[in-house]
């Protein structure tokens, strides 16, 4: 919803996607209004635009020098697969079982058609091997890949985070984007207030925030893994790369962060 607003408030001038508006459902589609009229969603609209401009920038980077295989870690309803420039490169959308059904119910009710280099892979990451269940859609772990893992750190546990990304890193030549959240004290009163009642809703729709980082954490926790390099943007820094004029009048201050790690 957020994706698609950014196409009719904005232009898509951060982040252009056609589809995301198309494969909305009524209830979606209802709901929109209400979004498109309130400012409180803008920071978090153009944040999700600006981070989806960060991955798929990073990803063009990986597939100048060589790589062939993008991986969409808890898809949603991730629209690249259906953009796919690059037709050489095979995409694989991971996610949970019933999530990915439901999106491909989307998808036909919406009338777009699959493309060729698309293979999903249902995979529940709290009980199953990302490593298995890409081998089982065809995914070579031998050769190098892309990551892109938007908008799902927070609702895993760490166990499954670490174990994700050990499997990232193990395969030589690949590339990470990731998004994470800081800790709910590290926010100012009225900002702490106005995450908590998000961080509340979410956990009434069955979908809570279980892991929160420092960003020195987070460090470590990449470099525990090995990988050869890695950097983390703030919000503000990712502000200041994609927003322009739309920027203008946010509040700065601590928010979520975009995570590039690339492995030996």
């Amino acid at each position: 919803m957020h994706r698609a607003i950014h196409q009719m408030l904005e232009g898509g001038v951060i982040f252009s996607d056609p589809f995301a508006l198309k494969i909305l459902d009524d209830e979606a589609r209802a709901g929109m209004p209400a979004m498109t009229d309130d400012p409180a969603h803008r920071p978090m609209r153009l944040f999700i635009a600006a981070r989806s401009r960060f991955s798929e920038d990073a990803m063009a980077v990986c597939v100048a020098r060589g790589v062939r295989q993008v991986v969409i870690l808890g898809a949603g309803l991730d629209t690249f697969s259906l953009r796919n420039p690059y037709a050489a490169v095979s995409v694989y959308e991971i996610d949970y079982p019933t999530t990915q059904a439901w999106k491909r119910e989307q998808l036909a009710l919406a009338g777009v058609a699959l493309p060729a280099s698309l293979t999903f892979a249902p995979v529940d990451f709290e009980r199953q091997s990302l490593a298995d269940g890409l081998a089982a859609a065809g995914f070579r772990s031998e050769e190098p890949a892309y990551f892109q893992w938007l908008g799902v750190v927070p609702y895993l546990t760490r166990e499954a985070i670490v174990a994700a990304l050990n499997f990232i890193a193990s395969i030589k030549g690949a590339e990470v984007v990731f998004d994470y959240g800081e800790p709910l004290e590290n926010f100012p009163p009225a900002m702490r207030a106005n995450l908590t009642a998000i961080a509340e809703r979410a956990a009434s729709l069955g979908e809570p925030w279980l892991s929160m980082f420092n960003p020195s954490d987070m460090a470590a926790l990449l470099q525990a893994r090995r990988f050869a390099s890695f950097e983390d943007v703030t919000r503000a820094e990712l502000a200041a790369r994609y927003y322009g004029e739309l920027g203008e009048g946010l509040l700065a201050g601590p928010g979520p962060h975009v995570v590039r790690a690339t492995s030996r």
